[in-house]
């Protein structure tokens, strides 16, 4: 008797949680994809810490999404105000905007699908049904998942947590994890918006190379700040053999080489303008660098940070050893 009680308690208990309306990781990917396949876009609000380089970068991040594939990714980063960037997508192509420079980044590119973004809804849900061994779990207000990362150019964060809503099944929180499960990247959406009312011009270069958009006065508008030589601090075992600087019209440009097992040059430019012009074509893809977004080639990289430009460039260096490099390029000046 005391048995069949027993059994009648499990079976009573399995039907009350049914009820409460728990579902399964099947069931939660679905709704995830049934949400992004019905919504025509969506405005969010985060911020995003990295502890990937030699000291830790905070942004505030922007994110503007229009049904198929416009993007408008606005980046501020605490530590660089004038470095504030827009990834941009639309019918012309991926670009990367720096409007206190007057620069502009223009990339054949499949960004965003060729990578994970942990701040962009789809690539969250994309990441997630590409990862059949994708664990699960529901807490009192979250669906959980811990899934792979697919970052082409870093080894180093092969896993991330992804935090969603219940009720809403819109993110939360986002941490990208290295290899010991540490957490390097963490996003946390403080707002999230389905449908909103998009203007024309939103997703347009013209409308977000200006400053009424990232709240940055333009080059033109604000000069910049003394010029200060940079070094990295990650060398890869190479030494510095020569510093060569040039004066140019309106500003200074110093090149680093480097010598050792594998050799590279570092170009830094600081002008007193930068007048507007067409965005500069790039063979290659958008990376972040921890402090600020580039572009990255098989041979080089391009960045700007604090008002001054930066080029590496390297025939021996892998793609991932000119990240590391770049990476450590982060204001630490060498006295």
């Amino acid at each position: 008797m005391r048995k069949y009680l027993g059994l009648c308690i499990l079976a009573l208990l399995v039907v009350v949680l049914s009820a409460c309306g728990e579902q399964s990781k099947e069931e939660v990917v679905k709704e995830l994809d049934s949400k992004l396949e019905n919504m025509e876009g969506y405005k969010a609000q985060a911020s995003m810490n990295l502890k990937t380089g030699e000291k830790s970068q905070t942004y505030n991040i922007d994110i503007w999404h229009k049904k198929k594939n416009y993007y408008r990714v606005l980046l501020k980063n605490d530590n660089d105000e004038k470095g504030n960037q827009v990834i941009l997508r639309n019918d012309d192509g991926v670009f990367v905007l720096t409007p206190a420079l007057n620069k502009s980044f223009k990339f054949k590119s499949d960004w965003p699908d060729n990578t994970s973004q942990p701040y962009l809804y789809q690539s969250l849900v994309k990441d997630i049904k590409n990862d059949s061994e994708a664990t699960f779990k529901s807490t009192e207000k979250y669906y959980v998942f811990e899934t792979k990362t697919n970052y082409q150019n870093n080894n180093n964060l092969p896993f991330q947590e992804i935090y969603f809503d219940k009720k809403t099944y819109t993110p939360v929180k986002v941490k990208v994890l290295d290899k010991e499960k540490n957490s390097l990247v963490e996003v946390n959406f403080s707002k999230f918006k389905l449908n909103p009312e998009f203007a024309k011009d939103d997703f347009q270069i013209e409308k977000n190379m200006t400053s009424g958009v990232t709240g940055v006065p333009t080059m033109a508008e604000d000069q910049p700040t003394n010029f200060s030589v940079l070094y990295p601090m990650n060398e890869l075992n190479a030494e510095l053999v020569e510093t060569k600087e040039v004066e140019l019209e309106d500003g200074k440009r110093v090149i680093l080489s480097y010598e050792g097992e594998k050799n590279f040059t570092l170009m830094q430019e600081r002008v007193e303008s930068y007048p507007a012009s067409a965005p500069t074509t790039v063979k290659g893809e958008p990376i972040n660098l921890g402090f600020t977004v580039g572009a990255i080639t098989s041979n080089s990289i391009e960045w700007n940070y604090n008002g001054t430009n930066f080029y590496l460039a390297s025939e021996d260096l892998t793609r991932e050893e000119m990240i590391d490099v770049a990476s450590s390029v982060q204001g630490k000046e060498v006295k």
